[in-house]
């Protein structure tokens, strides 16, 4: 079992292990703490700045799984840090889903309009799971804020969130 939380400051060093193995020992990305800043102050990114970051959390209380919402402008956000363990992937354990749902409550909980995200070519298994989800790939020139990323052969994909009924 598992349960979704808010990101506290004692999770950052299972964060950025989690994150780093995942990105540069399985996908071979090549991304180092550095070239994503971010990471190494989640709260100052992700919180302070109108966005939120959850973490999934074993029995065990090991940090299985991470997502971040960073507000790009007020109807702009986007999807950052999407990481979870290799055993807990896949549909069967549903933790994908479930930090998914704790991020697109809150974007619309933030009138957010539409989400993006980057995310390299090699990680096909994470393009289908976007693609399921209303995701559609697009190009930087589609991008509607904004926004840098350190490209690693990096494809975009954006979201239209519905709109809340008033």
């Amino acid at each position: 079992m598992y349960k979704i939380r808010p990101f506290k400051e004692q999770d950052q060093p299972a964060v950025i292990e989690l994150v780093l193995y995942i990105q540069n020992v399985e996908a071979k990305v090549g991304l180092s703490l550095g070239d994503q800043p971010d990471l190494g102050a989640i709260n100052a990114s992700y919180h302070d700045k109108g966005g939120a970051f959850w973490v999934a959390e074993n029995d065990a209380g090991a940090i299985i799984g991470c997502i971040g919402l960073m507000q790009l402008s007020k109807e702009v956000g986007v999807l950052k840090k999407f990481f979870i363990a290799r055993e807990y992937r896949g549909s069967s354990s549903k933790v994908s889903s479930a930090l998914f749902s704790a991020l697109t409550d809150y974007a619309l909980s933030q009138c957010l309009t539409t989400l993006i995200l980057d995310t390299p070519s090699v990680a096909q298994r994470s393009h289908t799971f976007y693609k399921r989800a209303g995701f559609k790939q697009i190009s930087k020139s589609d991008l509607p804020v904004p926004y840098h990323y350190p490209d690693r052969d990096s494809l975009l994909f954006m979201l239209r969130m519905p709109r809340p009924i008033v």
